[in-house]
């Protein structure tokens, strides 16, 4: 079975995620919400739901989110793991009962997380903190019986793990260069001036300071675990 990639727009794909399943012989099936069929969630070995630049409660705007909620939570019901990223990760909070909110500012550009003691002793390869690329608005409580994954000084909930169920991540461990040129240029009139929101400059001459490796072990435990 493959691993099915939900992108909310065509820009925001898997990125070095899929190249990431490809060294491992995993296939990744790219599906675009706005114009292709969901599959039945038994069909998938895992799903993998990306970010976007709408919020989870527009459904006017973006009918196929009444859809993609339901998909999440039978796949949440019937076991098919899952990985979220940024809007992908507020779906699932959402679809396990949390609270969706706006953070108390907007986090765009590469600001430190620091992992919690929970995840750095279950996933050694990770560091106690590290910098990551950002970029939301809105944030989300931590959903019942889920493992904090990390904090930054401007949001509390930077992602959750509920082992061999589901993973969320807030921020953008996918990205690359050609990726996040892409995401300045469909996305930069969000880029003004604010403490927590770097320049379009910034954000290009900044880089990780960690090997996507790092993340391994924690990804495999949700997408290759079936």
């Amino acid at each position: 079975m493959e691993i099915v990639c939900l992108q909310h727009v065509a820009f925001e794909g898997p990125g070095r995620l899929e190249s990431w399943l490809k060294s491992k012989g995993i296939k990744v099936r790219c599906i675009l919400l706005s114009e292709d069929p969901l599959p039945k969630p038994l069909d998938c070995r895992a799903v993998i739901v990306m970010g976007g630049p709408m919020n989870i409660y527009q459904h006017r705007d973006h009918p196929w989110l009444v859809g993609e909620k339901a998909f999440i939570q039978e796949c949440l019901e019937r076991g098919i793991p899952l990985l979220g990223i940024c809007l992908g990760a507020q779906l699932l909070a959402d679809a396990l009962g949390a609270r969706i909110y706006q953070n108390e500012a907007c986090e765009i550009g590469w600001y430190p997380i620091r992992l919690s003691p929970e995840i750095c002793e279950a996933y050694p390869p990770l560091p106690e903190e590290l910098k990551v690329l950002h970029w939301h608005g809105d944030t989300f409580e931590l959903p019942a019986g889920a493992i904090r994954l990390a904090s930054s000084e401007v949001c509390s909930e930077q992602g959750f793990l509920i082992p061999g169920k589901c993973l969320a991540l807030q921020f953008h461990p996918e990205a690359t260069t050609a990726s996040l040129d892409t995401l300045i240029e469909h996305c930069g009139n969000e880029l003004v001036p604010a403490k927590y929101v770097q320049s379009r400059e910034e954000l290009q001459t900044d880089t990780y300071d960690h090997d996507f490796s790092v993340w391994g072990p924690l990804l495999e435990s949700i997408l290759l675990s079936k």
